[in-house]
């Protein structure tokens, strides 16, 4: 499904297949014209009760209800419980979304991370060093070729002059590749666009919001260079608190 494919994953996760959804899915061919929406409150502790379920190979559509309310959140293709209660935090809206597997389009469906059915998250990108997966470098898709924003810069023009852009704001469009949600009331996210400057591919961001695996989203924020979280863990070249752009 051409039209669909994490821009999900939440789990540490969310390659190209036409009979998945491609807004969701890590994949070269998700779509990098259309813009996601953020929700106002991307750290908000959503409840919520599964009403019904959908699934792909990969990912599991749920209609679930919260206060009151049924809407439909996408997920890495996990097993879930019909009437079960799940928490989860965040999520990029999406409206008239459309599946060709279910033939149907979803007039809003959010993109979600992960759900859990523990309210403190656990398992959901916490535990352990909280750098630990973020200090390895993910393999590179050569095949990805994304814009460049209006008024931005590509990952190879930062890092080929990171001199400039210390303590400067910048833009940057790119694909989520890996994450690790809310570490030190934070995400941490890898962004990749295609460039490359000396073997080095992608740029790690800080944000509040949440970004799903495979999103391809326009962010905006500042440039810090070595910069040191302590045990070890120490990066060149990084992006906090970055936004995502409407």
């Amino acid at each position: 499904m051409k039209k669909l494919l994490l821009a999900i994953g939440i789990a540490g996760m969310l390659l190209a297949c036409n009979s998945k959804p491609k807004v969701i899915e890590a994949d070269s061919s998700t779509p990098v014209t259309q813009q996601p929406m953020v929700d106002e409150s991307a750290t908000k502790l959503h409840k919520v009760v599964v009403e019904e379920i959908l699934n792909t190979e990969k990912y599991s559509y749920l209609n679930v209800s919260e206060g009151g309310e049924t809407f439909w959140i996408a997920i890495p293709k996990k097993e879930i419980e019909k009437g079960g209660t799940y928490y989860y935090r965040g999520g990029l809206k999406k409206t008239n979304f459309e599946s060709a597997e279910y033939k149907r389009v979803f007039e809003t469906l959010y993109l979600v991370s992960d759900v859990s059915k523990d309210p403190g998250m656990t398992g959901m990108g916490g535990g352990g060093n909280p750098h630990a997966n973020l200090s390895n470098t993910t393999p590179a898709d050569k095949n990805m070729k994304i814009e460049t924003p209006p008024g931005g810069i590509t990952i190879s023009e930062l890092f080929a002059n990171r001199k400039k852009y210390e303590g400067q704001t910048v833009k940057i469009r790119g694909k989520c590749v890996k994450l690790n949600n809310m570490i030190m009331n934070r995400n941490w996210i890898h962004l990749q666009d295609g460039s490359t400057k000396d073997n080095k591919i992608d740029l790690t961001i800080t944000t509040t919001e949440d970004i799903p695996l495979g999103a391809v989203v326009t962010v905006e924020g500042k440039i810090a260079l070595n910069k040191d979280f302590g045990a070890g863990y120490k990066y060149e070249i990084i992006m906090e608190e970055a936004q995502v752009l409407q």
